[in-house]
């Protein structure tokens, strides 16, 4: 049993509350805790020494890295964080400086999204060092985005660059809370993601089909197909100069295109929003970010099925990202 299928199994029969916005399947957990114009953001993630980062990495980035993947994920609703618990499980071997770099990495992050660490656990972990991380955030009700919400003929646009993140951008990346608010705050984006698992397994996650609601406590102003597909360009994917100059220099390295689709910790937004704000999206986003990146790498369709366009024409895309234990 691979990632996803254990996923639907441990999520068919989750209890809920009347709280409960959107719940598992999205970046983040919305819930409606009365609060009159906003929602609050719910979010877990972990980084696992092996897995996630090496021994051998600074402790300071390695704290980076665990308190961004959940601040990247905030980003995706268009939310702004506000307080994070952090448990870490240590072995018994476990160097203090270290563990205290670790931490020295989560604050300097923590302060410059204006993040409170309000507590957290400490337990053993034999072998290995692994950090859990629990954040709150908000959103106003009329600016939230899910993964769902896609409509036909929509324009897939993605930040920055993909692929070769192991070169060291999974460790240092900027999480998107700003460009994300901006964008909720400019345009009607429809849907939205980060990109950690790569771009050809995440971007599958907008593509059910859903009622499209700009405020999530209202009613569906627009129905779209049970399930969308999306037709990219090859040729306008944004590859990252770390993965061209690995497919350089290692034989054995990934083609810099499909390191693009699949490596995944990229951690930039992949978002779909109406073609006819294509253009007005991409210039405003030049002014408003002239150094970060942004391009329309596609289209949404509504044929089901991710297909990619390149010299030899229109084909499905067999590729995909990044799962734990594929089975």
């Amino acid at each position: 049993m691979n990632e996803l299928e254990l996923i639907q199994l441990l999520t068919r029969s989750l209890p809920g509350n009347a709280s409960v916005v959107a719940g598992a399947g999205d970046d983040c957990a919305v819930l409606d805790l009365g609060l009159a114009s906003e929602y609050v953001l719910f979010k877990t993630d972990a980084v696992v020494e092996g897995v996630h980062f090496t021994s051998g990495t600074a402790g300071e980035r390695v704290g980076h890295k665990a308190l961004g993947r959940c601040l990247s994920d905030i980003a995706a609703m268009a939310g702004e964080p506000t307080a994070a618990l952090i448990a870490i499980g240590l072995p018994a071997n476990y160097r203090p400086e270290y563990v205290a770099s670790i931490y020295e990495g989560i604050n300097a992050l923590a302060k410059k999204f204006g993040v409170a660490i309000v507590g957290g656990e400490t337990t053993t972990n034999p072998g290995h060092i692994f950090i859990s991380v629990a954040l709150i955030g908000k959103v106003e009700k009329d600016k939230a985005i899910l993964r769902k919400g896609s409509r036909p003929s929509d324009a897939i646009f993605i930040t920055g660059e993909l692929g070769g993140s192991f070169q060291g951008k999974h460790l240092d990346f900027i999480p998107r809370i700003t460009e994300a608010r901006w964008l909720a705050a400019s345009f009607p984006i429809h849907a939205m993601i980060d990109l950690s698992d790569g771009l050809a397994g995440d971007l599958r996650h907008l593509l059910g089909g859903t009622p499209v609601r700009h405020s999530l406590g209202e009613g569906g102003s627009s129905a779209s197909p049970k399930t969308l597909g999306a037709e990219l360009l090859s040729a306008a994917i944004p590859i990252s100069r770390a993965a061209k100059l690995q497919a350089k220099a290692e034989s054995s390295a990934k083609p810099p295109l499909l390191a693009a689709l699949t490596d995944g910790e990229d951690f930039e937004l992949l978002f779909t929003t109406s073609s006819k704000d294509a253009v007005p999206l991409l210039d405003a986003w030049k002014r408003e970010f002239p150094n970060l990146r942004l391009t329309c790498i596609g289209k949404i369709t509504t044929e089901p099925g991710l297909k990619i366009r390149d010299k030899q024409g229109l084909r499905a895309l067999q590729a995909t990202g990044y799962i734990h234990f594929p089975g």
